[in-house]
């Protein structure tokens, strides 16, 4: 069973309730601001680079920022480089929304010794120039964002190494004002190439059913990294969503960078505005607090099926249309419902029948190499967002909660696109429309969950490598019975196996999908505190890699008892499923419980297949009772 801890904040994010313990809010500057202006490029502060920055952020799409093409002294900031690479710790850290190697906050640098503010003279000569009234007044000038904190910094080094990625998000958290990056990727003198991935996501804004901004789900922009280039932009709720693509480059490569947040003045500041009005709009992590599923309701001629009656000759055989015949044994059923009713999950290997799946695994095989989407075709580069949008499957966004392809109503398609209507599309149709919406399949679920299913909810879903995923959410209220029907074809590691006989699956080692490394597992966390954030999941296999003066320096050893004080928070991931191929899963999840699909690595082989139905559901009386014993005989 893998671990989790309740959600910390996203990298390096300063929270209202103050625990961030290393955000220090005030600190002693080691250069003064007349000093700051030499550390910055060449006339970057006159006021022509202020004039034509100002009219480029004004007239910039989707939403207002800012690009520097150099922001310091190439000298400083290759000696910045050296220093976050030899002397400052690295955590990998991974959660719904995003995967990335991070330091603590450089705030915390003010706490070190003389002896060991000596080992970083570059770094603290930009924390402090960054943060100086000369350049706070010069973001200022060219955002109009209003006063700025000098006090109040919030700023991190990021390493993102093949893997790595930050999903869609608006950056709202607290006072926070402007955002920035500041890119040193290595190696150095070295072009930065658009397939190597990591380029910085900007996204249009469109208004929802309820008139609502959200993202949509292509971005409009995709900027690249570069040496010493800045970009910047004021943090707005239904605004500023963005995000960072996938870095696909391998070994002697990584994307570098300095990011953080300028906040607004705080107490005692020039500036500083008290009780400032709410935004008008919720930030995309309080939108995650809950999803919003529309559930159909069964036909009124459908009797509600009990769980203590048989199925009907007629759910029988339409059943067998579909699954193994095993799961319409009674006594297999009996031991299922017993191990349902005891755990709460179950994973029914081989559901559908060997004539079904003989059909379908061959059509999304051959959809993904139509598409561009195997692993061949893509050699690991991320494809194109429309990528496996042309004939009958959709993008389902919005990408701030979640994003992955749909299969489209048939009414969607004109005369043109019905001869595109591909093989795999019409069987999962067939499962998606005619099979997880039937009568029968409502009495089997009932009679195996012990449960009265009354309304549902089905999609046929394709996630594409380096592209989709979903965010962790939860229900306030009801229970939901989750259904999901893996489809994902697994591959095999021909490599590992050259050179030996046929092995016995149990002794074949974990490969792709099973190992985690390419994403698209399910994941299930027990209901955060209410004073956390939302639910991120934090990997149960972290890394953590160490500068080669660690010993010398206070900050990688402060970074080390953060961790292990995180560490130490045992708290369990209820289940974690990783993609499979013709495997059912069913999950009764509590209100508050999280749920979400973990983003599809580039390096998969192909997408991530699965139906996916959410069931609303009630509990037998005499089991509801039965239950309320059960808890509170295990309290005492």
């Amino acid at each position: 069973m893998a671990k989790v801890q309740a959600r910390s904040p996203p990298p390096v994010s300063d929270t209202d309730g103050g625990r961030q313990k290393r955000l220090k809010t005030s600190h002693s500057s080691s250069i003064s601001s007349t000093d700051s202006s030499s550390c910055f490029y060449p006339g970057l502060l006159e006021e022509d680079s202020l004039e034509f920055l100002r009219t480029n952020y004004t007239n910039s799409e989707p939403f207002k920022f800012a690009v520097i093409e150099k922001l310091f002294q190439d000298d400083l900031l290759r000696g910045v480089k050296d220093e976050c690479l030899h002397e400052l710790s690295f955590s990998e850290k991974e959660t719904d929304i995003y995967k990335v190697n991070q330091t603590g906050d450089l705030a915390s640098l003010s706490y070190l010794s003389e002896a060991q503010l000596e080992l970083l003279p570059n770094l603290l000569c930009l924390r402090d120039a960054l943060y100086s009234q000369e350049f706070r007044r010069f973001i200022q000038a060219v955002t109009g964002c209003g006063p700025l904190s000098g006090s109040k910094q919030d700023m991190s080094v990021n390493l993102y190494t093949k893997g790595c990625h930050l999903l869609n998000h608006d950056d709202v958290i607290g006072t926070r004002r402007v955002s920035y990056i500041l890119y040193m990727p290595i190696p150095y003198g070295q072009e930065w190439k658009k397939e190597y991935g990591g380029a910085l996501e900007l996204y249009p804004v469109r208004l929802d059913e309820d008139d609502i901004p959200e993202p949509a789900t292509v971005p409009l922009k995709a900027i690249p990294p570069s040496w010493n280039q800045f970009i910047f932009f004021e943090v707005q709720p239904g605004k500023s969503f963005h995000s960072v693509e996938e870095v696909v480059v391998g070994e002697g490569y990584a994307r570098l960078s300095i990011s953080g947040w300028f906040h607004a003045a705080q107490e005692g500041e020039e500036g500083y505005v008290a009780g400032s009005a709410p935004p008008e709009h919720k930030s995309s992590r309080e939108q995650l607090t809950s999803s919003s599923t529309t559930f159909t309701q069964y036909p009124d001629t459908s009797e509600t099926p009990h769980p203590d009656s048989p199925l009907s000759p007629e759910h029988t055989a339409f059943l067998l249309k579909y699954l193994n015949p095993v799961y319409l044994q009674l006594r297999t059923m009996k031991t299922l419902m017993a191990r349902f009713m005891a755990e709460s999950s179950l994973e029914l290997h081989h559901f559908l029948s060997d004539a079904f799946m003989s059909a379908l695994e061959p059509s999304l095989l051959e959809a993904d190499a139509a598409d561009g989407l195997d692993r061949v075709t893509r050699n690991g580069c991320v494809p194109l967002h429309n990528a496996g949008t042309s004939g009958t499957w959709d993008i389902q966004g919005p990408p701030h909660k979640w994003r992955y392809c749909v299969l489209r109503n048939n009414e969607e398609l004109d005369s043109s696109e019905t001869t595109l209507v591909s093989a795999e599309s019409v069987l999962l149709r067939r499962l998606q429309d005619d099979l997880f919406p039937s009568t029968a399949f409502r009495a089997w679920l009932s009679a195996l969950t012990r449960l009265i299913v009354m309304s549902y909810s089905v999609e046929a879903r394709r996630f594409r490598p380096g592209l989709d995923y979903t965010l962790a959410t939860s229900e306030a209220t009801d229970a939901r019975l989750d259904v999901v029907l893996g489809l994902t074809p697994q591959v095999k590691n021909e490599q590992s196996r050259k050179g030996k006989g046929k092995a016995k699956p149990e002794d074949e080692e974990p490969f792709g999908w099973q190992t985690g490394e390419w994403g698209g597992w399910e994941c299930y966390m027990a209901p955060h505190e209410e004073e956390d954030d939302p639910a991120v999941y934090r990997s149960g296999s972290s890394k953590k890699t160490e500068p080669k003066n660690a010993s010398n320096s206070t900050v990688s050893q402060k970074q080390r008892d953060d961790d292990m004080e995180e560490d130490g928070e045992d708290e369990s991931t209820l289940l974690t499923v990783q993609p499979n191929f013709n495997c059912l899963l069913l999950v009764l999840r509590d209100e508050g419980v999280l749920h979400f699909v973990k983003y599809v690595s580039a390096a998969a082989a192909g997408s991530r297949w699965d139906v996916y139905g959410e069931f609303e559901v009630g509990m037998v009386e005499g089991d509801e009772d039965d239950s309320e014993d059960e808890g509170e005989d295990e309290e005492n």
